[in-house]
């Protein structure tokens, strides 16, 4: 155990609990590195046959990372702020690539970096309180934690409509984009959580056929198809197929109903500069394995805190929580392609990578 994240090994199963209630359980560095301490020491423990991740306090599974951390070590040119990243996007590989099932119980609010410590799991299971999203562009980031690779694998375009936007959505949006896995009841939850915890697994197959049987009683309870991204499916695949964000704009603006005039207004408050990148990145990523994704990653974030708007953003939303930021450049037809691209130009020589060692 360390401060805000809580291990334990009971009936052949690694919990790992992310206990920062206050903060929405928003990671640290520290956590990160107990979250990686124990997924390593467990990887080879033949007396833990599959390792569960949920969040403390009934609010929040995983916030995101620490932006006012973010903010602090950017304006002092923290070193730090390189190796947080270095080691989340690490960590991420690691569950993604974990040998034994790893399962995230994503009650709450899941955004940011709590998509980074959830996707990779082989049971992604979301509840009537799930809030997820990826709302990096309105504070002047992008979607991280290998947010590229996969957002790029949701149906159609529903991955450059979430990154782009922030969209946040709920358990049957999860389920239709292929974020979650299954569905529970928050009490259904808090009921299949007592239940594991007091039984015996030998096997990995055996803790994944309990909570398969606890969420098949339940799939009847959401329906994907009756979710707002299925019932905006054609729309969203018609604007946000658009070359550029530049014509994904003036698709949406020209539509008709709520849901274009909420898409346009969203597109207009973020960032013009990470829209661009965003966008670009999401459609490098389809073609990416997830290790050169992560790796892109960890070289656009270099350039974010330096070239982009991240600073201004999180200063905006949470340091002085003016919600005006302003955005350099202010308007989407002042976005110079070049400076675009130099977002994928990495700082590092290939072998030098500080995830040159990730391997699928």
């Amino acid at each position: 155990m360390t401060d805000h994240v809580v291990t334990e090994v009971l009936g052949g199963v690694g919990y790992l609990t992310l206990t920062r209630p206050q903060a929405l359980n928003a990671l640290s560095l520290e956590m990160i590195r107990a979250l990686t301490r124990a997924l390593d020491d467990w990887a080879n423990d033949p007396a833990v046959v599959g390792v569960v991740i949920a969040g403390a306090g009934g609010k929040a599974f995983c916030a995101g990372g620490d932006i006012r951390f973010f903010h602090q070590a950017a304006l002092a040119q923290d070193p730090l702020l390189g190796q947080f990243f270095a080691e989340e996007y690490a960590l991420n590989h690691r569950i993604h690539r974990y040998p034994k099932p790893y399962v995230a119980l994503m009650d709450g609010v899941v955004m940011g970096g709590g998509m980074g410590i959830s996707q990779g799991a082989v049971r992604r299971l979301v509840t009537d309180r799930t809030r997820m999203a990826m709302p990096e562009t309105n504070i002047g980031l992008f979607p991280d934690v290998g947010g590229g690779w996969f957002l790029a694998r949701t149906p159609g375009r529903i991955g450059e409509y979430l990154g782009l936007t922030g969209t946040v959505i709920g358990a049957a949006d999860a389920l239709y984009a292929g974020l979650a896995d299954a569905f529970l009841p928050a009490n259904a939850l808090a009921e299949l959580q007592a239940s594991l915890r007091a039984s015996r697994f030998d096997s990995g197959a055996a803790l994944l056929a309990a909570i398969d049987a606890a969420t098949a009683n339940h799939a009847a309870a959401c329906d994907p198809a009756q979710g707002m991204l299925a019932r905006e499916r054609q729309a969203i695949d018609a604007a946000f197929a658009a070359p550029s964000v530049q014509q994904v704009l003036v698709h949406v603006s020209d539509a008709p109903g709520d849901w274009a005039a909420q898409t346009a207004a969203m597109l207009r408050a973020r960032s013009p500069l990470m829209l661009c990148v965003t966008l670009e990145q999401i459609r490098r990523a389809r073609d990416m394995c997830l290790e050169d994704e992560l790796r892109m990653e960890l070289d656009m974030m270099h350039a974010v805190f330096r070239e982009g708007d991240g600073v201004e953003g999180i200063r905006a939303l949470a340091i002085d929580k003016d919600h005006a930021p302003k955005w350099r450049p202010a308007r989407l037809d002042e976005v110079e392609r070049a400076r675009v691209m130099a977002f994928f130009d990495s700082p590092w020589p290939a072998a030098s990578h500080p995830l040159a060692s990730l391997r699928g």
